[in-house]
């Protein structure tokens, strides 16, 4: 493995997301959800520097902590031209971009749907993607900008991805999202699948990562059979209360 990965609760339902590239010891925040939880993590694990922010979208909650993290390391920010509108941004990319972490590069994917500039990182060559509010463990982002052709697009350009592909999303969701899949589902493996979701969230536990493999299983809206069967299902997710 060239990337070590470090995931930690903060905010309300965030993850906070560290990504180091051993070889070189370059370190990236994907997104800054809190950046005093950021600069803790930071300091307990000892790795004492921070060279890269990579923002997926331009909400407060991958944001927030961009200027004052900044102002403390003096690392680059990287993400959607959407970023800039509403916090500090040094470097634009898009789909087809690379960013090098260290020695480690990451593609950059565009994922419109959530918003409409949304994008994704993944190292190809050690299986990790970090998808912000794209997909989430049996859910996905919901559609404030864009349209259900979009994020269908977009599901379905992380769908191809290898399946042991391990997606480190933004949220810890999948509890009401495993809700939501028993109602559209109920082979025995979905409901096996939901209950330990269950389980691990009685015990504390996070749900993150997840793999491509488990998510074309049993996530309901890559399950869906098209753009249309998507657009009901997101719809019914949106008015959901089980």
């Amino acid at each position: 493995m060239t990337l070590s990965v470090h995931l930690f609760p903060c905010l309300n339902d965030n993850y906070g997301l560290l990504v180091r590239d051993d070889a070189s010891g370059q370190l990236a925040t994907i997104d800054t959800p809190d950046a005093d939880a950021i600069r803790s993590e930071l300091d307990r694990l000892e790795w004492g520097r921070l060279d890269l922010i990579l923002n997926t979208h331009w909400h407060a909650d991958h944001t927030g902590g961009n200027a004052a993290l900044k102002a403390l390391y003096d690392c680059e920010i990287v993400g959607p031209a959407e970023v800039g509108r509403v916090a500090p941004l040094d470097r634009i990319v898009s789909g087809g971009d690379v960013v090098n972490l260290g020695q480690t590069p990451l593609q950059v994917t565009a994922t419109p749907g959530h918003t409409l500039g949304h994008v994704v990182y993944r190292s190809a060559a050690d299986g990790e993607a970090f998808v912000g509010d794209t997909l989430f463990a049996l859910g996905c982002g919901r559609l404030f900008e864009g349209t259900p052709q979009q994020m269908w697009d977009s599901l379905q350009s992380l769908a191809a991805w290898p399946p042991e592909t391990r997606i480190w999303c933004a949220h810890e969701y999948t509890a009401a999202n495993a809700r939501f899949a028993l109602s559209l589902d109920d082979r025995p493996e979905m409901r096996a699948h939901a209950e330990a979701v269950f389980a691990a969230r009685t015990r504390g536990e996070a749900t993150v990562p997840t793999t491509i493999g488990a998510e074309r299983a049993f996530n309901p809206f890559l399950r869906a059979v098209d753009a249309a069967d998507f657009a009901a299902r997101r719809a019914a997710k949106d008015d959901f209360r089980g």
